[in-house]
């Protein structure tokens, strides 16, 4: 039944989604325009890097002419928390590693190229993946399908044989917009998403059987 498997990164691969929030709060702060820490998780957290302009520069008119003036600031701050500890959420590589022995494997993100590539290094699992796409290689963004559905038809796959992890409601709903299943994780500590729209919601992918799910998918049926 499931053919392919795709993963997001942020809060899937990498606990970096909220490292982008308290990015935020540093470089807002540098700006002399400070935002506090529920604002921020409202957004940055599960949302598309465009929404996060059009709400930053809707908050703070002519402060970022453009986006890349929001982003350089905020890629800055980011790289400096990503790089002083350890980002790798080891439960969803090891999951990635062991589904590509049998299924192509590809990442989809709203991140940008560079930042993924970094990510897939410090991660170790460029052997392990056809591909990725980042957020310069789709329009629009999540919650839109179109990222899932141009991996599918990277994949040649039709998008009902691909599953997709994602961690937040916006990355949940691309997915299954797209037609595909979609597994949800929820890890303890971080900022609960709406995953109804889920197939299957766990708090560690290490826990994920691609047997076992078809079972479950044929029992529901």
């Amino acid at each position: 039944m499931i053919r392919a498997f795709l993963f997001d990164l942020d809060g899937t691969l990498l606990d970096s989604e909220i490292l982008w929030v308290e990015a935020l709060e540093v470089f807002m702060k540098e700006q002399g325009a400070p935002i506090p820490h529920a604002d921020a998780l409202a957004i940055v957290y599960g949302v598309s890097w465009e929404e996060i302009y059009y709400d930053v520069a809707r908050r703070f008119p002519g402060l970022f002419p453009e986006m890349a003036d929001l982003y350089s600031g905020l890629q800055r701050c980011f790289i400096a928390l990503r790089d002083s500890r350890d980002v790798r959420i080891t439960g969803s590589i090891e999951l990635l590693k062991r589904l590509s022995a049998d299924y192509p494997v590809a990442i989809v993100s709203g991140s940008f190229s560079h930042d993924i590539q970094h990510g897939v290094e410090i991660m170790g699992i460029a052997p392990y993946i056809q591909f990725f796409l980042g957020g310069e290689h789709y329009a629009p963004g999540k919650p839109d399908p179109a990222c899932y559905l141009m991996a599918a038809e990277r994949l040649a796959i039709a998008p009902e044989h691909c599953l997709a992890f994602e961690d937040s409601t916006m990355g949940i709903r691309a997915a299954k917009d797209a037609g595909m299943h979609c597994v949800a994780l929820q890890r303890a500590g971080r900022p609960r998403q709406d995953v109804s729209r889920a197939d299957l919601v766990l708090d560690d992918l290490t826990r994920f059987s691609p047997q076992e799910y078809a079972r479950r998918a044929a029992d529901a049926v």
